[in-house]
């Protein structure tokens, strides 16, 4: 697909960024990180549901570069869930809409097992990014 995945930004935080337990690989929640720069914008104040979008598939494209410092990505044999906290306006209630750059990206990188669970929610988002998306995944043993 073209996409490199970035490095796994150092945690601010006493966290990990993945964490393995049985088949199971816990992603932490990821920012839109775009060529080393932070992502800004609360959806529905100033951008666009669009924007919003790429930010989740953004926050993905973290999330597989997380799943990776614990396993190869060709050992992912289920995305088991997404869950996204959308910075967004109070009355705005596109967050779903939102989500689907998350969710639509990862089906299209892992086909039938990325087809997954997925809550998402408007919150106010640390560093005021557009979104923080984590996962869980399953792994071959």
């Amino acid at each position: 697909m073209g996409i490199q995945l970035p490095e796994v930004p150092t945690p601010v935080a006493n966290y990990i960024p993945a964490k393995r337990t049985g088949n199971l690989i816990y992603i932490a929640g990821q920012i839109p990180i775009y060529n080393g720069v932070i992502q800004k914008g609360r959806l529905g104040e100033n951008i666009t549901l669009d924007e919003s979008k790429n930010a989740t598939k953004l926050c993905a494209i973290g999330c597989l570069a997380a799943i990776k410092t614990i396993t190869p990505l060709n050992k992912v044999t289920s995305i088991v869930a997404i869950h996204g906290l959308i910075n967004s306006t109070p009355e705005n209630g596109e967050q779903a809409d939102a989500m689907n750059g998350a969710s639509d990206f990862i089906v299209e990188v892992f086909g039938e097992a990325g087809k997954h669970t997925r809550t998402e929610v408007g919150v106010i988002v640390p560093h005021n990014t557009p979104a923080s998306v984590y996962m869980v995944v399953e792994i071959e043993d």
